[in-house]
């Protein structure tokens, strides 16, 4: 390899990783900010509240054009599990 194929190739791989950690950075810190919000719908989600929003989807009385997705069980489930597993994946990533 040449001296010019070597830097183009490592200005080719610092580009990469740069705009990567970049991402990254912008990401951590957009999920740092919703903490708050992830408690507030997992304790939505733990109440009875949420058992009667959920019943009163199932039985139609809610209208048909409300975004409901938090109705979901699958959905705000699957959302409080997948953020779970990332800030354990975070702590991982920090004890290594």
């Amino acid at each position: 390899m040449t001296r010019i194929e070597r830097i183009t190739n490592m200005e080719s791989l610092f580009d990469k990783s740069e705009e990567v950690v970049k991402r990254l950075e912008a990401a951590l810190k957009d999920f740092s900010e919703i903490e708050h919000d992830i408690a507030k719908l997992e304790a939505y989600y733990n109440s009875p509240q949420w058992r009667k929003d959920f019943e009163a989807d199932e039985a139609g009385k809610l209208p048909k054009d409300l975004k409901r997705g938090v109705l979901s069980e699958d959905g705000i489930y699957d959302l409080l599990s997948d953020y779970q597993c990332l800030k354990d994946q975070i702590r991982t990533i920090e004890q290594d």
